[in-house]
């Protein structure tokens, strides 16, 4: 692995809008070489998500998303049986006193994500978003599939992967995975990006806003993140509140609090934190500046 395959990770990023650090760029380029799955951490907001579909963008390659929630199982994010075209074949078969048909072949099953992307006749993305709201049996249940690249049907046996999928999974740190899943993934920790990361960042989205403004909102929301907030505001909270400054037409918040505590739902995404940062707090981080 080279700095050479790094750089073109990092060119192919940005050509889809995303800022890749070094870092990150050597993690995906080892994710590529070894066909691992990758496991990101990091706070809501930091563009965890969004690796995956820049993946998808720069090679090519088309995205199938699980989204984790608590509760779910195995048959939501791998497989159903369609009940209603069972029965109907039953009904028919029945009708016509012909011989009791088979209702459990592919014909009869519908597909959710994990299938979908086992059973893909071109190389995909998978992303399994915020893993960590799933529960332990749930992700004991795709050690299986990260391993080995393989799942197992009970009607059907086990159904091995006819391409690769390039997995990446997501996680907002809100409970502790396990061992086996980190072991079977490579790792990577996505923090909140540095001044000037940010800005890069800006830059690439909103290309065309005021550069004062852009530094001023960067510092700021810098120095927000800093207060103990029970929500700091992610890159996607910097990208909105940007965007509604240069919307109502200001240039600058240097010198305008109000401005700030006026806009500041674009930021702030819990009432305490609503209230902890007032008028006099505002004014108190624009002068640190």
């Amino acid at each position: 692995m080279t700095l050479v395959n790094a750089e073109q990770i990092r060119s192919r990023c940005a050509a889809a809008s995303y800022v890749a650090d070094d870092a990150l760029a050597f993690t995906l380029s080892l994710t590529l070489e070894l066909s691992r799955p990758l496991l990101v951490e990091g706070e809501a907001g930091v563009g965890k998500t969004s690796i995956a579909s820049v993946l998808s963008r720069s090679l090519e390659r088309p995205l199938i998303r699980l989204q984790c929630y608590e509760g779910l199982d195995a048959n939501a994010a791998l497989y159903e049986w369609n009940y209603t075209h069972q029965l109907l074949s039953i009904k028919l078969s029945e009708a016509s006193q012909g011989d009791a048909p088979d209702i459990f072949t592919e014909a009869y099953l519908l597909e959710r994500p994990l299938l979908k992307a086992i059973r893909s006749t071109e190389p995909c993305v998978l992303l399994i978003d915020e893993i960590d709201r799933a529960d332990e049996a749930f992700e004991a249940f795709l050690l299986e599939l990260l391993s080995e690249q393989q799942i197992s049907i009970p009607e059907l046996g086990t159904l091995t992967a006819r391409t690769t999928p390039l997995v990446v999974l997501t996680s907002n740190g809100t409970r502790t995975l396990s061992d086996a899943l980190r072991r079977r993934c490579l790792y990577h920790y996505l923090d909140y990006p540095s001044p000037d990361k940010e800005l890069d960042i800006l830059r690439t989205h909103l290309p065309d806003v005021n550069e004062a403004l852009s530094n001023q909102v960067v510092d700021f929301v810098q120095r927000l993140r800093t207060q103990q907030l029970r929500k700091p505001p992610g890159v996607a909270e910097t990208l909105d509140w940007i965007r509604a400054l240069s919307g109502m037409n200001i240039s600058s918040i240097e010198t305008d609090p109000q401005i700030v505590f006026n806009t500041r739902a674009c930021l702030l995404k819990t009432h305490d934190d609503m209230v902890e940062i007032d008028v006099e707090r505002i004014d108190n981080l624009l002068s640190e500046a």
